[in-house]
């Protein structure tokens, strides 16, 4: 996950946060008490955040508190469980919250400045495969200060480091009930949100009820939420229709979209609304495999991916073509593929490999998670195939794996094109290239790219205007044309299914793409 841009992302930004949501029974429950009830296909991996940077997420928001955060309208992060943060010297290199007086865990134990470096320093101890410890690379060390304020001494200048704080990776969690060392296992959870988790079946439900012990933003709109997930999108879409759910969140297809938009009486009494979404989707080379290692083939298959054709033929106008790794609505997005490569071109993609000398067709083994982005992938793999063979310079095999499997897989470099989907841990450009370059990345395919790694991200990161960085990154996307070790492919849009009475979901999603339950409720009138 990663994210964008300031000044120019305000407004983009804002709509998109204008999008996600879910709704509330069409009935109160008996004793008058709004409850809401929510489907969606991202099931926490873990309930421990010391564990997770995935879409476990969603319900950390809802349950802990962060010392920053997004409320809704911001791009900036905002006190949550701190009453101020601030960089305290010009090199950004130290940065020093106070936490809000009297804050309590839903238990009744102080949340307190102890409690926040015990937080953070067991995400680095326990430092977890693939697990959040990956944010903190710039953290040197915690120092409590006082019994509310704590100073996170820094390695090297970040002007991120408050995007990272505000992530709900950084949860605040209770030291007499997280172990310092190792993770909690009672399948229990104790935070400061706004809920409290009442209960939790693994790939089923939670059950969240309105915390009475809260301090914090959050106006909560409703006293109760379940969130139920779903391994397949029909079965999620034909409970909304069912009125088993109130709204949908993540996971439905194009198909799904484009059939709940129609007026017909299946639909009757639900609504969708549709929002510019910053998440992405890109294909990744690893040229340690004979097949791509040669920069002229990555960038022959460049020259032929017909970006318009694969979103209309499998995503139904739901996503929109990307030409750089920073979608728009993020400081420093451009067209930097579109300007190199222009309209895809067999001919041109010819005569790039025969220039190098390359024969064809080249043999090419594509790769792709069959349960993480949805069930269009396969179609999605499906068509670039189609695309790649039509120029008759490739022969192109196709597999998928469930996403335990396949992310074994690229981690150990196994697979010499996959496809991967990015959501943005927090609104910066940054969190669009830092990720997938450097010798360790999120991909598991080292890439060592000095000038972004030793001259533009750290010159980027001494910035505290984050609106004046675009020139930079710009520079970076022109770098990863040239090497395309990384080609990107579309953004998404956001499509929320509800009921018609639902109110609030205009408001539910804060810029990381991440429900914020607290907003949904029925309207008792139109």
């Amino acid at each position: 996950m990663f994210n964008r841009t300031m000044l120019q992302a305000a407004a983009a930004l804002a709509s998109i946060s204008l999008v996600a949501g879910c709704g509330l029974f069409s009935d109160d429950d008996a004793d008058g008490t709004q409850h809401v009830v929510v489907g969606t296909m991202s099931a926490p991996s873990t309930l421990d955040p010391a564990a997770a940077w995935d879409s476990s997420w969603e319900l950390y928001r809802n349950v802990f508190q962060t010392l920053l955060s997004f409320p809704t309208g911001s791009t900036t992060p905002q006190p949550d469980a701190a009453e101020k943060c601030k960089f305290t010297n010009p090199a950004n290199t130290a940065f020093q919250c106070t936490l809000r007086e009297g804050l309590t865990f839903s238990n009744g134990h102080p949340l307190d400045a102890a409690a926040v470096k015990h937080s953070i320093d067991r995400i680095q101890r326990i430092d977890v495969d693939s697990g959040p410890n990956g944010l903190l690379g710039s953290l040197r060390e915690v120092k409590q200060e006082d019994d509310r304020t704590v100073t996170f001494h820094l390695t090297k200048p970040d002007a991120t480091f408050p995007f990272i704080l505000a992530t709900p990776a950084m949860s605040l969690v209770d030291p007499a009930e997280y172990p310092a060392d190792k993770l909690r296992e009672d399948g229990k959870l104790t935070g400061s949100g706004p809920y409290v988790l009442e209960s939790y079946q693994e790939s089923s439900k939670a059950e969240l009820k309105k915390n009475t012990r809260y301090n914090g933003f959050a106006d909560r709109k409703n006293d109760a939420v379940t969130i139920r997930y779903f391994k397949r999108s029909e079965a999620m879409v034909a409970a909304l229709k069912s009125n088993e759910i109130d709204a949908t969140y993540l996971g439905l297809t194009a198909e799904e979209v484009a059939d709940l938009q129609e007026k017909k009486k299946a639909n009757e009494g639900l609504q969708i609304v549709e929002s510019p979404g910053v998440d992405i989707r890109y294909l990744v080379f690893n040229p340690k495999d004979p097949s791509v290692r040669d920069v002229e083939v990555r960038q022959a298959i460049a020259q032929l991916i017909d970006r318009g054709e694969l979103i209309n033929k499998v995503y139904r106008g739901t996503a929109e073509p990307l030409y750089s790794m920073v979608p728009k609505g993020i400081a420093g997005h451009a067209t930097s593929f579109f300007d190199k490569y222009g309209d895809p071109s067999a001919a041109k993609a010819r005569d790039i490999l025969e220039e190098a000398g390359i024969k064809t067709p080249v043999r090419l083994d594509l790769w792709f998670t069959t349960d993480r982005y949805g069930s269009a992938t396969a179609a999605e793999f499906a068509e670039i195939k189609r695309q790649l063979e039509q120029s008759k310079l490739f022969e192109v095999s196709i597999q998928g794996k469930p996403w335990k499997d396949f992310q074994e897989g690229y981690q150990k470099g196994s697979y010499p094109v996959f496809g991967r989907g990015w959501f943005p841990d927090f609104p910066d450009p940054d969190n669009f290239i830092a990720p997938f370059v450097g010798k360790e990345n999120v991909l598991g395919t080292p890439y060592e790219s000095p000038e972004i790694t030793q001259q533009l991200l750290p010159q980027t990161r001494q910035l505290s205007d984050r609106g004046a960085v675009s020139k930079k990154f710009e520079r970076a996307q022109t770098i990863l044309v040239e090497d395309v070790r990384l080609l990107p492919l579309w953004q998404g849009k956001i499509n929320i299914a509800s009921r018609e009475e639902i109110a609030g979901s205009e408001r539910a999603l804060d810029p990381q793409m991440i429900m914020q339950l607290w907003t949904l409720h029925r309207q008792t009138s139109w």
